[in-house]
């Protein structure tokens, strides 16, 4: 493998968990692209948003893809709204497969309930996931080398995932 795995999706379904077990079974390093630009910022996401705002954060993430887009055998885990952007979606598939991990609102809601540190979601958790996931799943699954059902366990879905690596 040299290629890079890159994970796109919603937030909530399993990016980082995922990434973290595919690593691991592949022997590889797994770059989250929100911690990567947490390391770089020296401050969280949620703190991002709060003293800079949306769009200079979706700038951190532009420049983070730009940079992951040119590393080799990696297990990438995009922030949520990473693929929005096509510039994204281009420099990431520069050198990578994309996986988008396709949930269900209900599976978000329900991984996300007790989860106080997405800015997207502050408000009313539920409507924020509809609205949010109808409006980015087609831009999810258009930006996707492969769609995995990622409203399965951890171990169900990093199986997916090997068996299209390996059959590559």
């Amino acid at each position: 493998m040299s290629k890079n795995i890159v994970l796109c999706g919603f937030m909530g379904s399993g990016k980082s968990v995922t990434g973290k077990a595919l690593a691991n079974c592949l022997n590889t390093e797994f770059i989250d692209m929100d911690a990567y630009i947490e390391k770089t910022e020296n401050m969280s996401v949620s703190e991002i948003f709060e003293k800079f705002g949306e769009n200079h954060f979706r700038n951190l993430e532009a420049k983070a893809s730009a940079t992951l887009g040119t590393f080799e055998n990696k297990v990438i885990a995009c922030g949520g709204g990473t693929v929005v952007n096509p510039e994204n979606t281009m420099a990431l598939k520069q050198n990578g497969e994309l996986f988008y991990l396709s949930v269900a609102p209900e599976t978000v809601i329900n991984r996300l309930k007790t989860d106080n540190t997405r800015p997207l979601l502050a408000k009313n958790k539920e409507n924020a996931v509809n609205s949010l996931l109808n409006s980015r799943a087609p831009i999810y699954e258009a930006a996707a080398d492969h769609i995995i059902d990622a409203n399965k366990s951890v171990t169900e879905v990093v199986e997916q995932i090997l068996k299209i690596v390996r059959e590559a």
